[in-house]
């Protein structure tokens, strides 16, 4: 039946899910009846104590007496719960009750999944999809319970509402949840503004090479692999939060692959294809244009796990054109995947690769939606409350422009990518994957690595991308970020903002809580400690390279082609 809901197009919320989810905690409450009666009238007590406790409030402030002063309520984490920002949550005791009761009855659902006899991710999954019940049910995203918008809607006559109408009616024409101005930006207009110029292009990858900034750089250049799951241009932003200008201006030679987006055409794709016109390819072109014999690379996210596996079969090859390697929030330990796990057991793999076999690939929105439903108070319901109740423009924001603007994944290499990593975590068992003809043993690379996580990352937690740090033949240096999976990397010193921890003990920790007991705190962005170890293995500076060579003659101007497919 959500299915057939119009609103099913909007809200990536899996219903049957949490319908069974329900369905659990209620059998598990019938299982132990004088429990749940007990919990029962304890909850009512609650309720009746916070409504006299609201009223007697109410009446003090309207009789001019002063009222206790009540805490701001907390989002899981810990955090301040934004949603309950305007002040008749607090001054009306009508809202007030309610926030109270939907605040009373969300711990008690929690609490019941706490008990629940389950196991491990099942135990995961239940709580995740409760959770998604908890914040699809906030009176914050209902125009009739949310006293800001019904403000506003008096304040403008109704025509925040008729704006907040004609929003949903577009969305639902378009078939999609609009989190933020889609006009507003565009790559090569005012994203991905580096100057450089495509060098290589292959049916897999662009090449692109960023003009130096003065008559020097580096003698080893760095190869940059973003996620094939996404546009390069997360780290070319806009000039003042780009991580490529940052590296040219420090006086790094810069390539950036830029990944095709493929349609049904590239279904057969295998992650060996990915690897040879990807790295390999890329890393050859880099070669021939510059005249180094090794260089450096960076993979960001799932760029970072297919970098290693091609150092892995490289080593096995006794090839050492990769000098060293940064890995930015990025796993090859698929242990502990955070509530990722929801969406990668053996059930769900299935429902893609299904996917994937009727359209020859995996459509962007998929994994949109599943990134989206980690923080979806932040990322579906405050657009929800912005867009329709407040009838408010989205905002003109970068990161999430280019998060809606995601790559397809072709059939066979994704499929093969989930079921070696998220499902047999493969990757951490030597010779258990065999890529370009060579049996993967990750103890064999021993190239230096720069790996840094961050602390609120939803997708890669920061103790996952820590255990690189165990699993590789060089020496690692791990670092931790302030923030998430996105703003967590894409933050440049200029802004002064967050802060990262380093641990320079030469001891190697054995957990990574041993590497946290041990770490210092840093005020600002981790960039400059990576562009300072990243000097220190890329040689003197000499004389610019140029652009492109005889064999590799430069095609079109950066960002390129590739990165302007829908």
């Amino acid at each position: 039946m959500w299915q057939a809901n119009p609103l099913s197009k909007l809200l990536p919320l899996d219903m049957a899910a949490i319908v069974e989810a329900v369905s659990t905690v209620s059998a598990q409450a019938l299982e132990d009846p004088a429990r749940a009666n007990d919990e029962a009238r304890e909850l009512t007590l609650k309720l009746w104590q916070n409504a006299s406790d609201t009223w007697t409030a109410a009446i003090a402030r309207w009789s001019g007496q002063a009222s206790p002063v009540t805490d701001r309520d907390k989002a899981p984490g810990g955090e301040v719960d934004r949603r309950f920002d305007a002040p008749e949550w607090e001054q009306n005791p009508f809202f007030h009750m309610m926030k109270q009761t939907y605040g009373l009855l969300s711990e008690q659902l929690l609490k019941q999944a706490e008990r629940a006899d389950l196991e491990g991710s099942d135990k995961q999954r239940l709580a995740f999809h409760l959770r998604q019940l908890i914040d699809a049910s906030s009176p914050t995203v209902f125009l009739p319970t949310n006293p800001a918008a019904l403000r506003k809607a008096m304040e403008t006559g109704g025509t925040s509402v008729a704006n907040g109408m004609r929003q949903l009616l577009a969305d639902l024409d378009a078939g999609r949840l609009n989190m933020t101005d889609t006009e507003a930006f565009a790559p090569g207009r005012n994203l991905a503004l580096t100057p450089g110029k495509v060098v290589f292009r292959n049916k897999l990858i662009e090449l692109i090479q960023y003009a130096p900034k003065g008559e020097k750089a580096h003698e080893v250049p760095l190869l940059i692999l973003p996620p094939w799951i996404n546009k390069y241009y997360i780290l070319d932003l806009q000039p003042k939060n780009s991580l490529v200008a940052y590296l040219v201006d420090q006086g790094f030679t810069v390539f950036m692959v830029s990944w095709k987006n493929p349609d049904a055409s590239l279904e057969e794709t295998s992650l060996d294809d990915y690897m040879l016109d990807g790295p390999i390819a890329a890393s050859d072109a880099v070669r021939r244009i510059t005249g180094a014999k090794q260089i450096n690379a960076m993979g960001y996210c799932i760029g970072g796990t297919l970098l290693m596996m091609t150092l892995a079969a490289l080593a096995a090859k006794g090839d050492d054109r990769f000098s060293s390697a940064t890995l930015m929030v990025s796993m090859q330990d698929f242990t502990e995947v955070g509530d990722t796990a929801v969406f990668m057991d053996e059930p769900h793999i299935e429902f893609i690769e299904k996917q994937m076999l009727e359209r020859g690939y995996l459509d962007s929105r998929h994994m949109s939606d599943m990134f989206n439903m980690l923080r979806p108070n932040d990322l579906i319901w405050g657009a929800v409350v912005n867009n329709y109740l407040m009838g408010e423009k989205p905002p003109a924001f970068d990161l999430l422009y280019w998060n809606a603007d995601g790559t397809r994944m072709a059939r066979a290499a994704h499929s093969f990518y989930l079921r070696n990593t998220y499902i047999e975590n493969n990757l951490i068992k030597p010779g258990a994957i065999t890529l370009l003809g060579e049996k993967l043993d990750l103890r064999k690379i021993t190239q230096d690595i720069y790996a840094v996580g961050a602390e609120k990352d939803h997708i890669v937690p920061w103790r996952a991308a820590w255990q690189v740090t165990r699993l590789t033949g060089g020496d690692v240096r791990y670092v931790l970020a302030a923030s998430g999976h996105i703003a967590g990397m894409i933050n440049p010193p200029a802004k002064a903002k967050g802060g990262h921890l380093t641990n320079d003990s030469t001891s190697r920790p054995a957990t990574p809580d041993d590497w946290l007991a041990g770490a210092v705190a840093k005020q600002g962005s981790w960039w400059a400690d990576w562009a300072q170890w990243l000097a220190a293995h890329s040689g003197e500076k000499l004389a610019v390279p140029p652009m492109g060579s005889k064999t590799d003659k430069p095609l079109c101007d950066a960002p390129g082609t590739y990165v302007m497919e829908r």
